[in-house]
C-alpha cells in the first residue's frame, strides 16, 4: 500500500503567497481560505518569514485519543482519516494536537483535516513543501 505523508521540506524559501492554502481549499470546490488544511501566517514580519502549518502525519496522533465517537480513525503510515457523519463537533481534536494542525469548518461545524492529497505541492512555487510516498 502506499503511504502519503506532506512536509514542510525549507520553511526558510516560503514568502507567505499562500498559494498552497487556495489550492487545498479548491479541493472542497470552494474560493478562499477558510477550508484550508494547510495555513501560512508570518512569523512577525516578512523580515522574519512564515510559519507553515500542516498536519505531520503523527504515528500515534493525539487527536484521535480525544475523539469521542471514533470520528477520527488512525491512517497506516500515520496520520488520520476524518469520518464526518461520526463527528459530533466537540473540537476537542483540535485542542488535542500540539502542532495546531486541526483546523475548524466554522460552516460545517466539523475539522478539517489533511487528506495528503499532495495538491497544495504542486501549487508552491517555492517548492516548500514535499508529498513524500512510500510502501508501508
Amino acid at each position: 500500500m502506499e503511504v502519503k505523508k506532506l512536509s514542510v521540506v525549507d520553511v526558510d524559501l516560503c514568502v507567505g503567497c499562500q498559494c498552497c492554502m487556495f489550492a487545498c481549499t479548491r479541493r472542497f470546490a470552494e474560493a478562499g481560505l477558510s477550508k484550508s488544511a494547510i495555513h501560512v501566517r508570518s512569523a512577525g514580519g516578512v523580515e522574519r518569514g512564515f510559519v507553515v502549518t500542516v498536519c505531520r502525519a503523527c504515528s500515534d496522533p493525539p487527536c484521535v485519543k480525544v475523539c469521542p465517537t471514533e470520528a477520527l480513525k488512525p491512517r497506516i503510515g500515520g496520520g488520520v482519516v476524518l469520518d464526518t457523519y461520526k463527528c459530533i463537533g466537540c473540537q476537542n481534536c483540535v485542542k488535542a494536537c500540539s502542532i495546531g494542525a486541526v483546523f475548524w469548518d466554522e460552516e460545517l461545524n466539523k475539522p478539517i483535516i489533511c487528506t495528503y492529497c499532495g495538491y497544495c505541492v504542486e501549487f508552491c512555487p517555492h517548492e516548500v513543501l514535499k508529498l513524500e510516498v512510500g510502501g508501508t
